[in-house]
């Protein structure tokens, strides 16, 4: 494993030291975490971020954007009725509050 060197300010060392004594690891270990942790984070804002650009620039695009809500559209029936089935009643029937009745009552 290769080793790496750096200087640390005195308030964040001394961050470190506690952080490593309520753990009871090394201050490397918590030192390795704390960077695994960083970069896992940096490269999933790095992918949320490229993922938000392509969007943008799908929805951009009018055929895109028209052919996107038209398979939503598709699948608000589908949705609906894997709802109602999830709520114990069969497709179509309607739901306690159609009936008068609230659910959180």
């Amino acid at each position: 494993m290769p080793a790496l060197s750096l200087r640390l300010p005195d308030d964040l060392d001394h961050r470190l030291e506690e952080e490593a004594s309520r753990e009871g690891l090394p201050r490397s270990e918590v030192a390795r975490q704390a960077i695994s942790d960083y970069l896992a984070r940096r490269e999933r804002e790095r992918f949320m971020a490229e993922l938000v650009a392509e969007a943008r620039t799908a929805y951009a695009d009018e055929a895109i954007r028209r052919e996107a809500i038209e398979m939503a559209e598709d699948f608000l029936e589908a949705d609906n009725e894997a709802l109602e089935i999830g709520e114990g009643r069969k497709p179509g029937e309607p739901s306690s509050d159609e009936n008068g009745q609230r659910w959180w009552k």
